[in-house]
């Protein structure tokens, strides 16, 4: 099997590699220790993906490569890079809150590449669902929040139980991390791309201060100046970002919350509607700081400031990707005070008074009761919705395929009518639940 990294890029449609992904491309395959960190949204996954390609053997059975992450997001992000690389290889992904026995099943027949939480790949290690020997790459990505979260002991076990590694690539966004003894790394060959003190010169940093010390009243302003653009909103506690949600949605403004409190599937509901644009502003705390795949976040708002400068450069990472522009902006009360981590003399913003409410958003998304699982793919959905539903191609927007469910943007316009000429259809010779999600 032949891959070279101008098919991957083409299928990926991505022009060419960038400096840090060809350094380390080259690092990872012919050092057995490779520590990379590159800021966020600078293309780590990729780098460490393409490695890893070269290195697995065709002729080996079993599962030669496991990444461990801290969070479902992130492992199910990678999980869709890869298969969108289309390599051949099978990869299956595993991770708390999702159905073990499904997981059971899928490793069954053993996937090349396995991607998962250290807490589930232990079970799985425990259960014996899958055998290590044959794992030669370990890949530890987001390293430093898998140890700032605690997963201390479950990766410990985790490597104990792995005979034959070869490679060790750990991967970060910040530098300030120890590489504890478990790891097994020697000779470290560490790759720094962090940019000097935090700088991203795409990243407008802007503090917006209110004498209030309810500070939802600056917030509202602030989201009514940014054109209808989309906006990530942080906040530090889970009940503060439903509490935020209720009264932004009450104000006229269409927000969803995200915290790690939340079902996995209401976490998927909540980023797919965020993502094909059918919300435009997401409140969330730190765990959407990392492994989300959203591409076109203008703004990030910190309605609290994070304890740990490390959290602070990743919620800002969500904005200003690649080659895009963005904005950060802080609000803060007469009471508080900025940390050290950031500069006191940051550009000041003074939302207007009289700003209009953002426009609503022109999409509404579509659930569909099936996924992959049930053998349903975006063909089938797209060639459902225009011959039984009655839409043109340019009413539907980006569509997702789950396991077991399935979301896709229409015009918003155009969904009454779509969703009673379907009232009574079926898609592939069965009839599934298809509603506007809430």
């Amino acid at each position: 099997m032949l891959h070279t990294n101008e098919r991957i890029l083409a299928t990926l449609e991505i022009g060419q590699l960038n400096e840090m992904q060809i350094t380390a491309q080259e690092s990872i395959l012919k050092s057995d220790s490779v520590l990379l960190v590159s800021p966020t949204g600078s293309g780590k996954t990729l780098a460490f993906l393409l490695a890893t390609l070269q290195l697995l053997e065709e002729q080996i059975n079993g599962t030669q490569c496991l990444i461990l992450l801290p969070t479902r997001e992130l492992a199910i992000q990678i999980e869709q890079v890869w298969k969108r690389m289309r390599t051949g290889y099978k990869v299956n992904v595993c991770y708390g809150g999702h159905s073990i026995d499904v997981e059971i099943k899928n490793l069954a027949q053993a996937p090349t590449v396995l991607i998962g939480t250290p807490g589930r790949i232990l079970d799985h290690i425990q259960k014996r669902s899958f055998d290590t020997n044959a794992i030669k790459i370990l890949v530890l990505d987001e390293f430093d929040k898998s140890l700032e979260v605690g997963f201390h002991e479950e990766i410990a076990a985790i490597i104990a139980s792995i005979p034959n590694i070869e490679k060790r690539i750990l991967v970060s966004a910040t530098k300030s991390v120890e590489i504890p003894a478990f790891t097994g790394v020697k000779a470290l060959d560490i790759l720094d791309f962090s940019v000097p003190n935090a700088v991203n010169e795409k990243l407008s940093l802007k503090l917006v201060r209110t004498d209030d010390k309810d500070k939802f009243d600056i917030l509202l302003r602030l989201l009514c100046s940014l054109d209808s653009e989309p906006a990530l909103i942080f906040f530090n506690h889970r009940d503060a970002t439903e509490r935020a949600a209720q009264l932004l949605n009450k104000a006229g403004i269409l927000t969803a919350f995200y915290h790690g409190g939340m079902d996995q599937d209401d976490r998927e509901r909540a980023i797919s509607r965020f993502r094909n644009g059918s919300i435009n502003y997401l409140v969330a705390t730190d765990i959407a700081a990392r492994g989300l795949d959203i591409s076109s976040i203008q703004h990030v708002i910190h309605y609290h400031l994070p304890k740990f400068e490390n959290e602070f450069i990743h919620r800002n990472g969500r904005t200003a990707r690649m080659h895009a522009l963005g904005n950060s902006f802080i609000i803060l009360s007469k009471e508080e005070i900025l940390p050290n981590f950031i500069e006191a003399d940051l550009e000041s913003f003074i939302p207007p008074l009289d700003g209009a409410l953002p426009n609503p958003p022109t999409y509404e998304t579509i659930y569909i009761s099936g996924g992959k699982k049930n053998k349903l793919n975006k063909t089938d959905i797209v060639g459902f919705f225009i011959q039984k539903g009655r839409l043109d191609k340019s009413d539907i927007q980006l569509i997702e395929v789950k396991d077991f469910m399935s979301f896709a943007a229409v015009k918003k316009n155009k969904v009454p009518a779509f969703l009673q000429a379907i009232k009574e259809q079926k898609m592939k010779g069965k009839k599934y639940k298809i509603e506007v999600l809430r």
